[in-house]
């Protein structure tokens, strides 16, 4: 089972990966701008996240097993398509299809490995996913590049087709639908919160993506984070009175959750300013080629593709508390080590940094992610999972738009240009330490905000053993399922 939805995971991952590198050859071909081009990414990127939630939560009613069959047949068709598209126009759309298909499959593929291992081997089976993701982050953009420069970008799709025609098959064969669905819920979906959560995560991804290069005070961004704090709690108050809820808003009352959630958040926001920002770094200061770069970060994606197995099989003998704090502190230092860098810095400084921070991500997030499903029934399994991969795309954003703010002010405050294009287009004197001193305030500020995630860890308490389910938690949900 576990090799089945690997495949899924490595194939979903995989492909965002080796679509960007394929961005400037869809630009060539399509005679676009790279603005326009980069909806390819965006399109993708925004339909996945708006639909996590909805999509977990009809896992749990309708079954994980069809549902991420469905999604991957979906993305099957969807990546046709895109080898078929005459436009950029038909390209983004197929591309949004591609989005649907792959929020199904990534909803649903964490739920229904936890469904194959038994409670006190959860941290294992989150571990081997944290691998399994880690591979087809690793391997998306190397393999792209052969691809993209063999075949053409529809070579990226070309293969997309064939590795999920293997992966439907896979799933066909290997998942058992009664281990798969025989913890369902059951119940009503509410389509009123589908929608408004769905609402909630497209207008916050564009308001957040777009803040610092449209300005944190323009009406635009006002307006929308203001439509977001509305339906946000629009949708508070509707999940708290529902017969059947589209997420059980009362598992925030359990520290085990909250802080599981929170400092989840905190540690992708730390390890995404560290992707984003990294390669400008690596190419304008230190004058290294694109394909230089990537052999860099590659031993910091082994780093977590390692780590994330190692730390969850240790979480089930030992409990999470030692990994979730450890591995924080871990990140934390690797922060800090990268907010060293000088434009004269040793390439050794980066590898260690990026790989020390690595390490510390891969060690927390298995045993946070366990700790998380600890406190939920096994029927709602579908709804947290997909909410986990929510906050993971969510922070990720986040932490590039904060990073991103950070840099540019800190430039335009020593009089450069506040955008980072000044650093890669501008040959004004200056204008590599300007971005410099800011990265090196925003890696300081993200290793102090992964630093707060640790001592919330702490605090986080808890019955420390796999399988415990605090007494109350997640039954005004089922009650009121089955009073329906």
């Amino acid at each position: 089972m576990y090799s089945a939805i690997a495949l899924g995971l490595f194939v979903s991952v995989a492909d965002h990966g080796s679509v960007a590198v394929a961005l400037p050859s869809i630009a060539n071909e399509f005679r676009t701008d790279l603005p326009t081009v980069q909806w390819v990414m965006i399109a993708y990127a925004l339909t996945i996240s708006s639909l996590l939630l909805p999509m977990g939560r009809l896992s749990d009613i309708v079954g994980r097993k069809r549902l991420y069959v469905g999604g991957f047949t979906i993305f099957l068709v969807a990546a046709f398509l895109c080898i078929v598209a005459n436009d950029i126009v038909s390209l983004i759309g197929a591309r949004v299809l591609m989005g649907l298909g792959a929020s199904m499959t990534q909803a649903t593929s964490m739920a229904i490995l936890l469904s194959a291992f038994p409670e006190s081997e959860r941290g294992k089976a989150l571990g081997l996913q944290i691998s399994a993701l880690g591979a087809g982050a690793v391997g998306g953009p190397a393999i792209g590049g052969f691809v993209v420069d063999a075949f053409g970008w529809q070579g990226v799709f070309f293969l997309t087709v064939a590795l999920s025609v293997i992966a439907i098959a896979a799933a066909q064969v290997v998942l058992d639908r009664k281990r798969t669905d025989g913890a369902t819920s059951g119940g009503r979906f509410d389509l009123v919160g589908a929608v408004t959560s769905t609402a909630v995560m497209i207008v916050f991804l564009l308001a957040m993506s777009n803040g610092a290069e449209m300005g944190w005070r323009s009406p635009p961004i006002v307006v929308g984070f203001a439509a977001v704090l509305g339906l946000l709690s629009f949708f508070t108050i509707w999940e708290l009175r529902s017969r059947s809820p589209m997420l059980d808003l009362t598992l925030f009352r359990h520290r085990v959750f909250a802080i599981g959630i929170a400092s989840n958040a905190m540690s992708y926001m730390g390890i995404s300013s560290v992707r984003f920002l990294m390669p400008f770094y690596l190419q304008a200061v230190l004058g290294y080629s694109p394909a230089q770069v990537g052999l860099v970060l590659v031993p910091s994606a082994f780093a977590w593709m390692i780590t994330g197995p190692f730390g969850g099989r240790l979480s089930d003998r030992f409990g999470w508390t030692p990994f979730n704090v450890g591995g924080l502190l871990l990140s934390a230092v690797g922060l800090f080590i990268l907010s060293r860098a000088t434009e004269m810095s040793p390439l050794w400084l980066i590898v260690v940094g990026t790989v020390t921070q690595s390490v510390g991500t891969g060690t927390f997030n298995a045993p946070n992610n366990s700790s998380i499903f600890s406190v939920v029934e096994r029927r709602r399994y579908g709804v947290i999972s997909g909410f986990i991969n929510l906050v993971r795309n969510t922070a990720n954003i986040t932490g590039i738009a904060v990073a991103t703010t950070i840099v540019v002010t800190v430039m335009g405050s020593q009089g450069f240009e506040p955008s980072l294009a000044a650093v890669s287009d501008s040959g004004a004197e200056g204008v590599l330490g300007a971005f410099t001193t800011g990265m090196k305030t925003a890696y300081l500020t993200m290793s102090g905000l992964v630093l707060l995630g640790a001592a919330l860890s702490v605090l986080k308490g808890g019955r420390d053993r796999t399988g415990d389910l605090p007494e109350g938690t997640g039954n005004r949900v089922e009650e009121t399922e089955a009073k329906s």
